[in-house]
């Protein structure tokens, strides 16, 4: 389809958190055993002769997974703080029903406006895209004609999906990111991208 030079960039989700679905954001909640467990589980499917570099984001849902991964694949993970995951602020660590329950109004208000929402303390996606976006193109461009992992998590690999699908970013939720997903996402030197996975 095309024919210049390409980076390939195999980018998944985090394994399965402590504490089971909510708001987790910026906290820094630890892996389930299941959520180790999906990483190793991962080892078959990437090819350490081909993959080259490993990123995550800071946070330690996606540290620990270039900890299992990286020596797999005989690379050093490197860390990215432009990966982590959208801001929650005051949200951080609530269910769905605590936040209906506590906070009047801001779910109402998040669903009339998914893009521009921000929890008190958080980001709105815009913000996100800001910053994971400029992230993911510096390792595209690093790494130039080779094969990357990139661990980041599920509001953040919305977003690149998004961006490489050209989508609108107001699309993002129409597409699932389960625990320890892979994608696949070729980026082209001409700047032409392509989705090869979604949720696998």
């Amino acid at each position: 389809m095309y024919t210049t030079e390409k980076t390939r960039v195999h980018l998944i989700r985090h394994g399965e958190v402590e504490g089971g679905p909510r708001y987790n954001g910026h906290n820094d909640v630890g892996l389930s055993p299941r959520g180790i467990e999906q990483y190793h589980q991962l080892k078959p499917r990437l090819d350490a002769d081909r993959i080259s570099a490993c990123y995550t984001s800071d946070l330690t849902r996606t540290v620990r997974g270039g900890e299992i991964l990286g020596p797999y694949l005989g690379v050093e993970p490197v860390k990215m703080p432009g990966l982590r995951e959208i801001g929650c602020g005051v949200w951080q660590g609530m269910t769905v029903p605590e936040i209906q329950r506590t906070r009047p109004g801001e779910w109402e208000a998040r669903m009339a406006d998914l893009m521009g929402f921000r929890a008190p303390g958080g980001e709105t996606i815009n913000e996100v895209a800001a910053r994971a976006l400029p992230a993911m193109a510096e390792i595209v461009e690093r790494h130039r004609g080779e094969e990357v992992l990139v661990i980041a998590h599920g509001g953040v690999n919305r977003i690149i999906l998004m961006s490489a699908l050209g989508a609108p970013l107001s699309s993002m939720f129409s597409i699932e990111q389960s625990y320890c997903c892979m994608n696949v996402i070729d980026y082209y030197a001409d700047g032409n991208s392509v989705v090869k996975l979604l949720n696998g």
